[in-house]
């Protein structure tokens, strides 16, 4: 009997460091789930969301982009705060199911409540609405699951899995990007998006058993203590704050480069189908993403080391994102996505593991992973903040993604100050 297929868990290996190896049917289904989490995301974002846009803003006092930059923009806030919040209640969990499995099916099923409520949507208020609900229940199982890494995996072999978590991420862009495309509509597309979200868990939740904290070691509960675990001091855990640093700025180069996206393909480059468009170049991303991600999280842990394939995949997608400002053409389009992928397909595996490596403690994985986590939706946040008046009235798309380039080299660069791991 697999390390998978055992039919109960000893609660002490809760707080244990993970030397077990995993087994493939183990990471397949940890991947499926966070491919259908990346799916009721993506959906929205690549496609169905800014068609809503479109569709609201007449009549509105606002352009689609910035309407679209506000619903994207508060949902990110609540991702700021559902990661690291829902990734502390995993973490003091004691439930017969474990400590991650129930957050994983109560998030999963939320969201796909959401997506259904932002189909139904009538104006840009309850867009909105629907947008900030899919944020707060997706982030609350996806803190789950980014936790099973640490909890399960040893470290010799997170670059790997964490690969494999890379190659379902772009899975799920793709996926929901071509559901939303073709389910034939807004409603559509918000449903086929919120089965898959929903189904898509069901592997892992039904076939592996999560491991059980024992009450005993659950610490007292205190509203204090317990909001004040949320500052993590770059003073006692500077390789925990350069870490964080280093996600943040390469996520947001990234996020500045895929806002706008359908709107730089309708009105900069007039394509004649943008959303086909779109579709072409997530696809062409996809494939050279994962024609890198999982070699690069295994190449990793064979050689034990972590920074430098993260310094230089965050300097190849900074030059992929200059191709953009300076090559502004279908072509152009098309060799950044491409190159975007390969570097971005290295930083997913190997930028997860090293994250994991300088997490402070075990009985905080999910909460600090949460905290971790933060350094993707924030740019969310900010992304549109910097686009919008960089679009409208500073220079346009030209200077946006040379702004997105040397945030994303400043990003690489910073990697160097993590000194703990190799």
């Amino acid at each position: 009997m697999t390390t998978d297929e055992r039919p109960a868990e000893r609660s002490a290996d809760a707080l244990a460091e993970p030397v077990e190896r995993v087994g493939r049917s183990w990471t397949a289904a940890l991947s499926l789930a966070n491919a259908a989490i990346w799916v009721g995301w993506y959906g929205p974002l690549q496609i169905l969301l800014a068609s809503q846009a479109k569709d609201f803003a007449p009549g509105s006092g606002m352009s689609k982009e910035t309407m679209l930059a506000w619903v994207t923009g508060a949902g990110a806030v609540v991702s700021l705060f559902a990661n690291p919040f829902f990734g502390a209640l995993s973490d003091r969990t004691t439930a017969r199911w474990g400590r991650r499995t129930p957050w994983i099916v109560a998030g999963t099923a939320g969201g796909a409540l959401s997506l259904l409520l932002l189909a139904d949507a009538g104006g840009p208020w309850a867009m909105a609405l629907g947008w900030c609900l899919v944020q707060l229940t997706l982030n609350a199982a996806f803190a789950a699951v980014t936790a099973a890494v640490p909890d399960r995996v040893p470290r010799s072999q997170r670059g790997s899995v964490g690969g494999w978590l890379g190659a379902a991420q772009i899975l799920g862009v793709v996926g929901g990007t071509g559901l939303a495309t073709v389910a034939g509509g807004v409603a559509a597309g918000y449903a086929a998006c919120a089965v898959f979200t929903m189904a898509g868990v069901l592997p892992y939740v039904l076939r592996h058993r999560d491991l059980r904290l024992p009450a005993a070691d659950r610490p007292p509960w205190s509203w204090r203590a317990f909001l004040a675990g949320f500052w993590l001091s770059p003073r006692r855990h500077p390789d925990l704050g350069w870490a964080w640093l280093t996600r943040f700025l390469i996520n947001l180069s990234n996020a500045l480069v895929l806002l706008y996206l359908l709107y730089y393909l309708r009105d900069r480059l007039h394509h004649a189908d943008p959303d086909q468009g779109v579709l072409v170049l997530t696809a062409v991303n996809g494939v050279t993403l994962l024609a890198t991600v999982v070699v690069g999280g295994v190449w990793s842990d064979r050689v034990g080391r972590r920074k430098p394939f993260v310094i230089w995949s965050g300097v190849l997608m900074a030059i992929a994102t200059a191709v953009l400002s300076g090559w502004q053409t279908w072509p152009g389009t098309v060799v950044a996505a491409a190159v975007l992928g390969v570097g971005f397909g290295v930083f997913t595996s190997v930028d997860f593991a090293l994250m994991t490596d300088v997490l402070p403690r075990a009985l905080d994985r999910g909460k600090d992973l949460g905290i971790i986590n933060v350094a993707n939706a924030l740019p969310q946040v900010a992304a549109p903040a910097l686009a919008a008046p960089i679009v409208t009235h500073l220079g346009g798309y030209r200077v946006l993604y040379l702004v997105a380039a040397v945030i994303g080299l400043a990003g690489a660069v910073l990697v160097g100050r993590i000194r703990g791991v190799d």
